[in-house]
C-alpha cells in the first residue's frame, strides 16, 4: 500500500516529534492584536525564539491575498528567571485600514509564517456602538471562560477584548514558559480582535517585566497606563498596582496621577465631550467594594480610592 507525499513527510518527521525536538525557533507564535489608538490602524505583536524580520502581509477579505506588506521591528526580551530565557517580540503597525473592513493577514518572515488570520478594522465613527468583553484573572490551568470567548469571538460578538489584569498565574513562572503557554492559548481570541490590557498584582514579579514586554498598548508607558477613543467612548486604562508595589519607586504613582489629570482635562473639553460623552476607566483593583474583610478594598476604604478626586468633576462615567 502506498502513501501520499504528505503522509510520507509526516512519517519522516515522526521520530523528531517522539524525541521531543523543540519547535522551529523562527516560527511565529503568540500572535495578538491591539489598537494603537489611531483610526484606521492595528498593531500586530508576536514572538519568535530566534531573531527574524518582522513582517505582516495582508489584504482585504475576498480580494487579492496578502497584496500589502508592512515591516516593523523586534525587541529582545530576556526573562529575569534563573535560565535567562530569550525571546524576540515583534511589532508591526498597519495603517490606512478601511473602517469596518475585514482583512486576512499573516505575520512572520521567510523563515516562518503564522497561519492565515483575520481581523476587522475598527469603525471610527462617533456613532459606532462598540461591543466589549471585559474580564480579569484568567489562568492557564483552569480557564473556564476561554471556550465561550473563543466561540463568541468567532461569531463576531465582540469588537474589543478588555482584560483587566492577572494573566496566566503567573507569566514569569517556570522561567516565563507559563507566559508562553498563556499567550498561545489566547491567540485563538487575540489574533482576531484587539486585546487591550492593564496590569494586575500577578504581573508584579521582576517589576512587571513579562507584562511590559509581551503586550503593546498605546502610548509610551510600556502598557502600564494609556487612553484611546472608540465610537462615543474615551477609554482610560490604569495601573492600580502603582499604589501597592512601592518598592519599584514612587515615581510611577505620581506620573500616572499627573497623566490622568491631564488626560481627563483633555477628554472633557466641550468639543471632545460632545463627540465622546462616555469616559470609562479600567483597572485591576476595584475602587469600591461591599465586603468588610481585611482585603485591600472594603466598604469602608480602598487603597486606590485616593485617586478618586482626580476623576471627580471631570465627568467620569464608569469604573468597572
Amino acid at each position: 500500500m502506498g502513501f501520499s507525499p504528505a503522509v510520507c513527510a509526516l512519517l519522516s518527521l515522526s521520530p523528531l516529534l517522539v524525541l521531543g525536538v523543540p519547535p522551529i525557533r523562527t516560527q511565529p507564535e503568540q500572535v495578538h492584536l491591539s489598537y494603537p489608538g489611531v483610526p484606521g490602524s492595528m498593531l500586530v505583536t508576536w514572538t519568535t525564539f530566534n531573531k527574524t524580520e518582522s513582517v505582516v502581509e495582508y489584504g482585504l477579505l475576498g480580494g487579492r491575498l496578502f497584496e500589502m506588506s508592512t515591516k516593523g521591528e523586534w525587541t529582545l526580551f530576556v526573562d529575569s528567571g534563573v535560565e535567562k530565557r530569550k525571546m524576540f517580540i515583534h511589532r508591526v503597525t498597519l495603517t490606512g485600514l478601511k473602517p469596518a473592513a475585514t482583512y486576512v493577514y499573516h505575520c512572520g518572515s521567510d523563515e516562518g509564517w503564522s497561519d492565515a488570520l483575520t481581523f476587522t478594522a475598527l469603525n471610527d465613527s462617533s456613532r459606532f456602538s462598540p461591543r466589549f468583553a471585559l474580564y480579569g484573572d484568567l489562568g492557564n490551568e483552569n480557564p473556564q471562560s476561554l471556550a465561550r470567548l473563543q466561540k463568541e469571538t468567532q461569531l463576531g460578538m465582540y469588537d474589543v477584548i478588555l482584560h483587566i489584569g492577572d494573566f496566566a498565574y503567573d507569566m514569569h513562572e517556570d522561567n516565563a514558559r507559563i507566559g508562553d503557554e498563556f499567550m498561545r492559548q489566547i491567540q485563538s481570541i487575540a489574533a482576531y480582535v484587539p486585546y487591550m490590557t492593564c496590569p494586575g498584582n500577578h504581573e508584579a514579579t521582576y517589576n512587571f517585566s513579562n507584562y511590559r514586554n509581551r503586550f503593546s498598548m498605546p502610548g509610551q508607558t510600556e502598557s502600564l497606563w494609556y487612553s484611546w477613543n472608540l465610537g462615543p467612548v474615551h477609554m482610560v486604562s490604569l495601573s492600580t498596582e502603582v499604589y501597592f508595589y512601592l518598592e519599584f519607586g514612587l515615581d510611577l504613582l505620581f506620573k500616572q496621577y499627573e497623566w490622568l489629570r491631564q488626560d481627563l482635562e483633555e477628554a472633557n473639553r466641550p468639543e471632545n465631550r460632545a463627540v465622546r460623552p462616555w469616559i470609562i476607566t479600567m483597572g485591576h483593583r476595584p475602587m469600591y467594594c461591599s465586603d468588610d474583610d481585611q482585603d485591600d478594598c472594603t466598604k469602608f476604604d480602598s487603597y486606590v480610592r485616593p485617586g478618586r478626586p482626580v476623576g471627580r468633576g471631570r465627568g467620569l462615567s464608569l469604573y468597572p
